[in-house]
């Protein structure tokens, strides 16, 4: 689903790339299903506040909000477990063990729990049900960095946001 894509190319460091294909990303936030007007609305602030920058400007501002604060780590496994936690590392194999298993590969040896790289997964999921259901075992902690982000006035705390209600529990028999 191109929403996890996208959330994923715009919450993750940015590479060049992601500039030399700014305008189609722009162009296609619109078309995507499942967005409500308040989803419509972040990418849509979000890509007018990062399109203004220039990418060592967007570099430098990613690095200071989730490298240099720890509490606004994209790393999911940092707010579950204290730092030095013995049950990291085992989160970490099984998150890695269970992407493996699912065909999906890790690429530029980030570890598996980067938000960016598990909505790149998500994106790969067949069904908007299994998706949620993945999504869901997480929602606490995109709540946990959102709030952390909104503390700070951060223009990617409303993309937090989407991932979080995207992430709510959801009616399977709906």
């Amino acid at each position: 689903m191109q929403i996890y894509k996208i959330l994923s190319l715009l919450l993750e460091y940015p590479k060049p790339e992601l500039f030399e294909h700014w305008s189609e990303i722009k162009q296609l936030i619109p078309t995507l299903e499942l967005l409500t007007e308040e989803d419509q609305a972040a990418f849509s602030e979000f890509m007018s506040w990062a399109g203004a920058l220039s990418l060592t400007e967007y570099q430098a501002h990613y690095v200071n909000t989730f490298d240099f604060t720890p509490e606004n780590a994209l790393y999911l496994t940092h707010h579950l477990f204290e730092e030095q936690d013995r049950e990291r590392g085992p989160a970490l194999v099984d998150l890695s063990e269970y992407y493996k298993a699912e065909g999906f590969e890790i690429s530029d040896g980030e570890l598996p729990d980067y938000l960016p790289l598990v909505l790149e997964y998500v994106s790969t999921l067949g069904t908007e049900t299994d998706i949620r259901l993945f999504l869901q075992q997480s929602a606490h902690v995109s709540d946990t960095i959102a709030q952390n982000l909104e503390k700070i006035n951060s223009p990617y705390a409303p993309l937090l946001r989407i991932v979080q209600r995207h992430g709510r529990l959801v009616d399977i028999a709906a």
